[in-house]
């Protein structure tokens, strides 16, 4: 199969017509279109519904052309169903409730099933891939 996307030719160190561009999800902070989103939802909201993720990760793509797209989505999801707790503060940034500090809270973390507790996450990923062809 041959490769077509300018940034997939360039991360397997195949020749590009030009070096490719992307900017990670804040790219869309000062985009209207994002700002109205945040309104209405929370960060985590955003990221619990697949669609909504997905548009925002297509904002500043459609917007700016770019040849790859970040997943709006957060480094910490996992923290929810392992049962630490995840809250975006206003003005704070992320707070974690259940910290993980010594062995007895390791112990107490709860399994995670990706399909079951971070289906979401894949779902937004596969309408990505049907957009982002």
């Amino acid at each position: 199969m041959e490769i077509t996307s300018r940034f997939l030719r360039a991360a397997n160190r195949l020749p590009v017509d030009v070096t490719p561009v992307w900017f990670m999800r804040q790219a869309g902070r000062y985009m209207p279109e994002y700002r109205i989103i945040r309104e209405k939802f929370s960060l985590l909201e955003i990221c619990y519904q697949p669609e909504l993720a997905a548009e925002v990760t297509l904002q500043p793509v459609k917007a700016l052309g770019v040849d790859a797209a970040i997943l709006f989505a957060d480094i910490l999801l996992p923290a929810i169903p392992l049962g630490v707790g995840l809250e975006f503060a206003k003005g704070e940034g992320p707070l974690l409730h259940n910290p993980v500090r010594t062995l007895e809270d390791v112990k107490n973390l709860r399994p995670v099933d990706p399909d079951t507790d971070l289906g979401y996450v894949m779902d937004a990923i596969r309408i990505l891939r049907g957009e982002l062809k």
